[in-house]
């Protein structure tokens, strides 16, 4: 295909190209393995999300049957790069936008959806199953490669049984809809508004899961003080929430997402060659330090990490 150029991907199985027109540009979303999600699933939640006034690429043409989708071009300026430029004093003015298009998403109501192939696809529950098998991605990738044979049978068998505990106390109903990646750099400033990409792995789950996406992110250094900040602002927004139960879901939430992420990091780094996403554990080890050191029932957690491996997650 004429005028494309190769742009910069994601950890996912797909592949980016820009497509100059002569009046505009696309982007051509090409995936072979799982083109389903990827293709399929993704334009149609990007379709739910346009329908609910949230800024979403529409699509322009599909290819199914030649493995790519031709969407909406949103451009360059992704939330993240505009939040790491150095004289950027104002983080929180743009963290007050994506809230509000947080809360936009918690609002949908739709449960099951049509995609350009004109079949039903019923967006599934994140169920504490589903929960449970992403956060032993820890064990299946890290602790594989990180403790010795003698040790990590007896440290996976100890930790799927405290992971299993964590889930079961959690509060909230999955009742709402959940882009389950969301954070600055799947948010795009389009004209002043904030665009939602990334959005094939939604599922209907738990309010805090997002929120603790946004805040908690790897990806992005935040200050404790903005963390917080970001925090109450979204709970001022939402005067009938249960605060008790949500702050505990949001740090159980946390830290479970934190610990799929150092399992999928190290399993891009040890599969699909992909280093650089390397580097990036450290901080996550951070971000659960933060919140393991909150609440005494992670008090198991932290101690089992704590006898096996290097980082300490003590108090700083």
């Amino acid at each position: 295909m004429k005028n494309l150029k190769k742009i910069k991907g994601d950890a996912s199985l797909r592949k980016f190209y820009r497509k100059k027109n002569k009046d505009y540009s696309s982007i051509i979303v090409f995936c072979k393995k799982d083109k389903f999600k990827n293709l399929l699933v993704y334009e149609a939640i990007n379709k739910e999300l346009n329908k609910n006034k949230i800024l979403a690429p529409c699509l322009i043409n599909e290819k199914y049957n030649q493995n790519y989708i031709e969407i909406q071009d949103f451009g360059n300026q992704t939330v993240f790069k505009i939040l790491n430029k150095k004289r950027n004093n104002n983080k929180f003015i743009y963290f007050k936008k994506v809230i509000s298009t947080l809360n936009q998403i918690q609002s949908i109501k739709t449960k099951s959806i049509k995609n350009f192939k004109n079949k039903k696809y019923k967006i599934p529950k994140y169920k504490k199953d589903i929960l449970i098998e992403e956060a032993n991605l820890f064990c299946e990738w890290y602790v594989k490669k990180n403790l010795s044979k003698n040790t990590k049978g007896e440290f996976s068998r100890k930790f799927k049984k405290i992971i299993k505990k964590l889930t079961s106390n959690l509060k909230l109903k999955n009742d709402v809809f959940v882009h389950r990646d969301f954070h600055v750099s799947n948010l795009m400033l389009v004209e002043n508004q904030i665009g939602v990409i990334d959005s094939q792995d939604a599922l209907i789950g738990n309010k805090a899961y997002d929120l603790a996406s946004l805040i908690d992110d790897v990806r992005f250094r935040t200050s404790i003080s903005l963390k917080e900040k970001i925090y109450n602002y979204y709970i001022k927004n939402h005067l009938k929430l249960e605060k008790r139960k949500f702050k505990n879901d949001f740090e159980i939430l946390s830290i479970l997402r934190n610990l799929k992420i150092i399992g999928i990091f190290t399993r891009l780094a040890m599969r699909d060659r992909k280093k650089k996403y390397l580097k990036l554990i450290p901080h996550a080890w951070d971000l659960i330090a933060i919140r393991i050191n909150k609440n005494k029932i992670f008090s198991e957690l932290k101690n089992l990490i704590n006898e096996n491996f290097e980082k300490k997650l003590n108090e700083n």
